[in-house]
């Protein structure tokens, strides 16, 4: 897995390419709080549920019907958030699939149950480029540790900080800043 600080990084990508007119400040912290949810599988671990069960670690809460279930919900309180039901479907959906999706290219775990429930195959992406974090907080603060941050900040934050650039770009040009 990738460090809880990381997943937001897509979610906050969006919300400054997007701007806030269209990703408000309760989108934002709803798109955040989904991009992280997703590890609420890894209290599997001290209940016991094992790594490889379809609700272990890496199991349906980090599937792509499990973060289109997670949009849907939460594309319910657009009206209270200020925005449109289909953006914040959308951005929800982003935030919540791309944590499996990073998960998926670190070097290490049993894979991503990408399809659960409806199948129980983990897999990875091809490009396993990100070093896994250690599941105790406190290990970051050793040397692989900070390689782990090391590597999360050269393929997740970067390339989340040229999209949030574009996107700040594009709407400047187009007028809509």
């Amino acid at each position: 897995m990738a460090t809880p600080l990381s997943h937001l990084a897509v979610p906050l990508a969006l919300t400054l390419a997007l701007g806030g007119d269209i990703v408000p400040p309760g989108l934002m912290a709803l798109a955040l709080a989904c991009a992280v949810l997703p590890d609420i599988d890894a209290l599997g671990l001290w209940l016991g549920i094992p790594y490889e069960h379809p609700f272990g670690h890496r199991g349906f809460t980090h599937s792509l019907p499990f973060a289109v279930a997670l949009a849907g919900a939460g594309s319910l309180l657009a009206p209270a958030l200020g925005c449109d039901p289909a953006v914040a479907f959308a951005v929800l959906l982003v935030s919540a699939a791309s944590h499996g999706l990073i998960d998926a290219m670190t070097n290490g775990g049993l894979g991503i149950a990408f399809f659960s429930p409806f199948s129980r195959r983990r897999s990875f992406l091809p490009w396993r480029v990100i070093e896994v974090s250690p599941l105790r907080p406190s290990a970051l603060f050793s040397r692989r540790g900070l390689r782990v941050l090391r590597s999360e900040m050269r393929w997740v934050w970067a390339p989340c900080v040229v999209l949030a650039l574009v996107g700040v770009a594009l709407r400047s040009l187009l007028g809509f800043v």
